[in-house]
């Protein structure tokens, strides 16, 4: 019983890893791309302003998009 439960707790972890990597995979239109730097440009890291903008779009799918595009190492 308890091999059965513990491989139920790996299924859940593969399957919530996998989940996270389809995540950091979001692709962004061209259009979608040039709205998102003109909003940013406008009113900062403000991301559920500008995901409100793009239908379908989430402020963290924006944030993720910007700090992974645009994020500056100092």
């Amino acid at each position: 019983m308890a091999d059965s439960e513990l491989s139920s707790s790996d299924d859940t972890f593969v399957d919530s890893r996998e989940e996270t990597s389809r995540e950091s995979k979001v692709e962004f239109s061209e259009d979608e791309e040039n709205l998102i730097i003109r909003m940013y440009n406008l009113v900062g890291e403000r991301w559920a302003l500008i995901a409100g903008r793009i239908p379908g779009r989430t402020a963290e799918e924006i944030e993720k998009y910007w700090n992974s595009r645009h994020s500056t190492s100092e």
